[in-house]
């Protein structure tokens, strides 16, 4: 397991402290969401990530999602929600993907 030397901080906008209020969600909450993912998806706006974990019950389940932006050294928050429901996949970002664009972000450190 790689060990992170400089994790990126977290900025938060307006409109995800705005959306986090709106629908109920902590700061430690949608970090819990960034931090251990269920789905991982390309997010709509441009050079955006959106991560999904599922929540509620199995009568009422429902979806918390965080949109995500790098920029620089630091991993902006533009979004949060909360989705009823349980959505399709859409173009999930794979594995294999995450793990190359680790490396190239490793090796570019040393």
């Amino acid at each position: 397991m790689p060990i992170l030397k400089n994790p990126k901080t977290l900025t938060w906008t307006a409109h995800s402290r705005a959306k986090m209020r709106y629908y109920g969600l902590s700061e430690a909450r949608v970090k819990r969401i960034i931090h251990s993912p269920k789905r991982i998806e390309e997010g709509i706006a441009p050079k955006t990530v959106a991560m999904m974990q599922s929540a509620g019950s199995p009568k009422h389940p429902y979806e918390l999602w965080a949109m995500l932006q790098d920029v620089g050294q630091k991993r902006k928050v533009i979004s949060a929600w909360r989705y009823p429901g349980i959505t399709k996949p859409g173009s999930e970002i794979t594995l294999n993907l995450l793990k190359q664009a680790f490396e190239e972000s490793d090796s570019g450190e040393k």
